[in-house]
């Protein structure tokens, strides 16, 4: 099942894929919530790049910052009218991952494909598309690449548009033209 108001932009790190969607975000025009999944923690470098997402957005956009239940902050910011720009679900199933509760990962994960239709909002998903290289030499990072490969494949499947960013560059998988 394919709902319009959803779109799915893949890409490489530092590939445009968040620019584009904070433009898309920006051109929507009704009121935007980004929900961010990035913690930095200790980590100074992406403690950097979480400061500079946040310089680039409009003041005026709403943030609700949720590392792991992304299906109910999804919820929680919905209605007609909205746009909810999720940035990014690489993160999430990194911290989904990396958390105690093993079973949390399946929950969070059936949890926002079973949201994703009912939502009223035109929804954003960006994440890093993974597995275009060498197979990991571990298997945590083995088991990243066959979880993110499996919710990028339900999410095309359930977004009536699907985005692989390059250099900058939107090239349409699926849907309508940007």
């Amino acid at each position: 099942m394919t709902f319009i108001g959803k779109t799915l932009i893949l890409g490489g790190v530092r590939s445009g894929k968040s620019r584009l969607a904070e433009r898309l975000a920006r051109a929507h025009g009704g009121p935007v919530t980004v929900v961010a999944t990035a913690t930095a923690g200790d980590d100074g470098e992406l403690a950097a790049r979480i400061a500079a997402h946040r310089a680039r957005r409009p003041a005026h956009w709403a943030v609700v910052e949720e590392p792991l239940a992304l299906a109910a902050a999804l919820r929680a910011a919905d209605g007609p009218g909205r746009c909810l720009l999720v940035d990014c679900l690489t993160l999430w199933l990194t911290n989904l991952l990396l958390c105690e509760d093993a079973a949390r990962l399946a929950a969070e994960r059936d949890a926002l494909l079973d949201t994703l239709p009912g939502l009223a909002a035109e929804v954003l998903l960006v994440a890093n598309e993974t597995g275009l290289g060498v197979v990991p030499a571990n298997a945590l990072a083995r088991r990243f690449c066959d979880e993110a490969g499996l919710l990028h494949q339900a999410l095309a499947e359930r977004c009536g548009r699907v985005v692989l960013t390059v250099a900058g560059l939107p090239h349409i998988l699926k849907g309508e033209p940007l």
